[in-house]
């Protein structure tokens, strides 16, 4: 070891490390510096970074060689040393140099279209609070901002599900164009300490990394809506988008007056936007705090109805309840603020889940005669119109929804399902890989078919079990796997699955778990199934109608139980009035022959 450490001594490795990391580190600190003055893009410090590190062992090798005579010749020992590092060092460059992995869902159609000058997307603001336990205040300056935008007729906005799936992933910014079709990219951060609030934003070319503005706001809580006001029309004027008459005032509406209040909405919009079942109850105490303090802060009326909307997929026997609230809700924010577009929707599906359709699409389509393009109308929307029969008018609508937020999750699992009914298998499974990448947890309720197909049955009875294990609530804790095997294991199996459903029936549920009549339709059990519909609301039946619709429902509609199905559930009504279904014909007022 002494003769080791002499040596190194001798050869001043030790010298020549330390004055090539130094020198190393002030190229880079300069680089970068540079390559934000003039909007370089990050592949370029990032590649620098690569040569530099492998720069390092080729400066050990040389000094190793000539440390203590720098007037030796190279000999060949070096020489091959050399080279193996260079060619490992540009396989390096080659294999990281182009930036992160493009997973599946970003690879979207949008890739081959050109993105018009006049669109954005608007990436999750970084929480630079001294404590970083702001996340949910940055998050909800950046989709406010990205709300504001939206309204800009003139521009096209990345919806706000697609621009957030890129949270936290340090991908080229090139790249994030491309999937959302977008020219433009908004970043920004948000620093609160106390009362105070920091905002700092830069509007970046997707294609070339070229910074096109930056600039920080200072304020107070109590001025937020006016920072993101400022943030707005900045970027607007930036992008030459020209706003409209009723937008010469405000692009920000002031939501309340109540700092406070306004916190505990982002705080319960975060769980929310991410369906955070177990989290609900939280969310809505939340909201409830912010209408004591804000009676009339419509948009957490609003919130809180779309909560209490969702909270019976995760606590079936609370539909009743929470059905009851999530209308009062909705009616106080519609009476607050006519132009919310939000809890019309609410009102939409409650209606649906109540088996009023007609009510139900009255109330869808005056959410979307306020807002064409928002994304929870349009998407619930599609969902009602595939679950009445209306297969075309519901994929128009999922169409729609994608082309503004192209990593909708729920968007691509209804459309990839409707796909794969369709017999385009391949289209489907895209959008189902696109679904998981993007984390949607019972993205198996889409992929199993799709599997079973190719005969891939036990891989399919995975991703089935996956999916209702995801919204299976109120079952036993190994009822999925049961379920799942019996749909697509031998008779012993499938005799298991239906016991299973005993069991569960015996404890008359208020509210009949939506995976029950779903699985029972699976298993081929119809005529049970549809007595379970007919007898008992379920807690989710979007999760079972559509089926009725497929080609595999064929027989279900051909059954003469069906006819009478149809009259009591409210669909003939709804049927006339809007026209039949795609598979239906109209024989006479409230009488339908379904094939």
């Amino acid at each position: 070891m002494d003769k080791i450490i002499d040596r190194l001594k001798q050869r001043k490795l030790v010298q020549w490390a330390f004055a090539y990391v130094a020198a190393a580190f002030a190229l880079i600190q300069v680089l970068d510096i540079v390559g934000q003055r003039f909007g370089w893009p990050e592949q370029v410090v990032r590649v620098l970074i690569i040569t530099l590190a492998v720069g390092f062992f080729v400066t050990l090798v040389l000094a190793w060689y000539h440390g203590e005579r720098g007037a030796q010749r190279v000999t060949a020992t070096e020489l091959i040393i050399l080279v193996l590092l260079l060619a490992a060092g540009g396989g390096v460059l080659v294999l990281f140099g182009r930036g992160p992995h493009k997973p599946a869902a970003v690879a979207t159609a949008a890739d081959a279209a050109r993105a018009p000058a006049k669109s954005i997307a608007v990436l999750p603001f970084t929480d630079l609070s001294p404590a970083h336990d702001q996340e949910y205040f940055s998050d909800g300056m950046a989709e406010e901002i990205l709300n504001a935008l939206a309204k800009v007729k003139t521009l096209k906005v990345a919806g706000r599900t697609s621009s957030f799936s890129f949270k936290g992933k340090n991908y080229d910014l090139r790249l994030i164009g491309k999937a959302l079709a977008v020219a433009n990219v908004l970043e920004g951060s948000v620093r609160k300490q106390g009362n105070k609030v920091r905002i700092t934003a830069q509007l970046i070319q997707a294609e070339d990394g070229y910074h096109l503005w930056s600039e920080s706001y200072d304020g107070e809580l109590s001025d937020v809506f006016e920072l993101q006001e400022r943030i707005a029309r900045a970027i607007a004027d930036q992008l030459k988008a020209l706003l409209h008459d009723d937008q010469q005032q405000r692009l920000v509406p002031i939501a309340t007056n109540n700092p406070e209040a306004y916190a505990l909405y982002l705080q319960a919009t975060g769980i929310f936007n991410r369906r955070e079942g177990p989290r609900l109850p939280e969310a809505i105490a939340e909201l409830e705090h912010a209408l004591a303090l804000d009676p009339r802060f419509a948009r957490a009326h609003s919130r809180l109805a779309a909560i209490h909307l969702l909270q019976p997929i995760y606590v079936p026997d609370s539909a009743d309840k929470e059905l009851s609230a999530a209308e009062h809700e909705a009616g106080l924010a519609i009476e607050l603020d006519p132009t919310l577009a939000e809890p019309h929707s609410v009102l939409a599906m409650v209606y649906g889940q109540r088996g009023h359709y007609t009510d139900s699409l009255a109330a869808m389509d005056r959410a979307l005669a306020i807002d064409p393009d928002d994304m929870t109308a349009g998407f619930w929307a599609g969902v009602a119109f595939v679950n009445t029969g209306y297969i075309k008018r519901g994929c128009a609508r999922f169409d729609h929804v994608l082309s503004i937020d192209p990593l909708m999750p729920n968007a691509l699992l209804w459309r990839g399902i409707q796909y794969a009914y369709a017999g385009d298998l391949d289209r489907a499974e895209v959008l189902m890989r696109r679904a998981a990448d993007v984390g949607l947890l019972h993205v198996g309720i889409g992929m199993h078919p799709i599997l079973a197909a190719r005969g891939q049955r036990t891989e399919a009875a995975k991703q089935l079990a996956n999916g209702l294990r995801a919204l299976g609530a109120g079952l036993a804790a190994d009822a999925p796997d049961v379920l799942a095997a019996g749909v697509y294991g031998d008779a012993a199996a499938h005799a298991r699955a239906l016991a299973e459903i005993d069991a569960y029936m015996t404890t008359n549920p208020e509210r009949v778990a939506g995976v029950v009549p779903y699985s029972l339709l699976l298993l081929g059990e119809n005529r049970r199934a549809l007595a379970v519909i007919s007898r008992k609301a379920s807690s989710n039946d979007a999760l079972c109608f559509h089926l009725l619709w497929s080609p595999a429902g064929r027989s279900i509609r051909l059954m003469p139980e069906f006819a009478a199905f149809v009259k009591k559930s409210g669909l003939a009504e709804l049927w006339d009035k809007y026209g039949a279904p795609d598979v239906c014909r109209r024989q006479s007022p409230g009488n339908y022959v379904c094939d």
